[in-house]
């Protein structure tokens, strides 16, 4: 998978690259990231790539050339992952045909809220470029030059890097071969094995610690006893702590709490 980042601080990603498990991808040729910045089409001597808002307001927004400018040249990468060395396309250049380059995603607050199904989806694709804003947000004509717009969630961070990461990291982790054991993605919160709901407690040793024990169901070893004890357990934690994903799991049905009682 091709990973696509535009951002002003590339260097803001290179721990996050360099260990873990989004490192070993790396390393291992399933995840091949390239970053370019904007700042590389900016204008004049300080490559400015930002200015005040038509009609007035507070801050400064990313202009929209620098930005369309920056994903095309990234679209223009060789196999090997190094940028190809292009000059700026001009606003007259015929745009590149949207299914001959990557999946463009501007990562803002205005976004969809980014779920586990968006995660699958886009870890599918060959191709992806996250979009990362800074000051007051992006020339509303970016807008047209993306393919959708993802948030993490409703509030506001200074830029769109650490929302970034967060895609590259769920998308990761799903690809052939980047986890240790395969079956690591097959059971967790909102995975489709779990229907959508919040994945089962987990324990491991010591059996017992200042009087909190390992539930006995999971010592004993009958298999088919823990898988029941878990799907118990998996809707009785999304109906107390996530009631809307019960609902959505359950086809619009109440969380038992709200049917006159939760089960225990």
């Amino acid at each position: 998978m091709r990973i696509a980042v535009v951002t002003l601080f590339p260097e803001l990603f290179q721990g996050f690259l360099a260990i873990g498990m989004v490192g070993r991808a790396l390393a291992s040729g399933a995840v091949n990231v390239q970053m370019r910045s904007p700042r590389e089409f900016g204008l004049g001597r300080h490559r400015s790539v930002d200015d005040t808002p038509y009609g007035g307001g507070s801050g400064m927004v990313m202009r929209v050339d620098c930005i369309v400018r920056c994903m095309e040249a990234l679209d223009e990468a060789t196999g090997e992952g190094e940028p190809a060395i292009a000059p700026p396309a001009s606003e007259e250049a015929a745009p590149p045909d949207p299914a001959q380059r990557a999946h463009r995603i501007l990562l803002t607050p205005q976004g969809q809220p980014f779920r586990q199904e968006k995660a699958i989806e886009l870890a599918a694709r060959p191709s992806i470029a996250l979009v990362c804003g800074r000051y007051e947000g992006f020339d509303e004509r970016v807008r047209a030059f993306v393919d959708e717009e993802i948030s993490l969630g409703d509030f506001v961070m200074t830029g769109g890097e650490v929302a970034a990461m967060a895609v590259i990291d769920a998308c990761a982790r799903l690809l052939p071969g980047v986890l240790g054991n395969a079956g690591s993605a097959e059971h967790e919160s909102h995975s489709p094995a779990l229907a959508g709901l919040l994945e089962y407690p987990q324990y491991t040793r010591p059996v017992e610690f200042r009087g909190h024990r390992v539930p006995e169901v999971l010592q004993q070893g009958n298999h088919a006893a823990i898988a029941r004890w878990r799907q118990a357990q998996a809707e009785l934690r999304t109906a107390e702590r996530r009631p809307d994903l019960w609902r959505k799991a359950r086809g619009g049905d109440a969380p038992p709490d709200e049917r006159g009682g939760a089960r225990r």
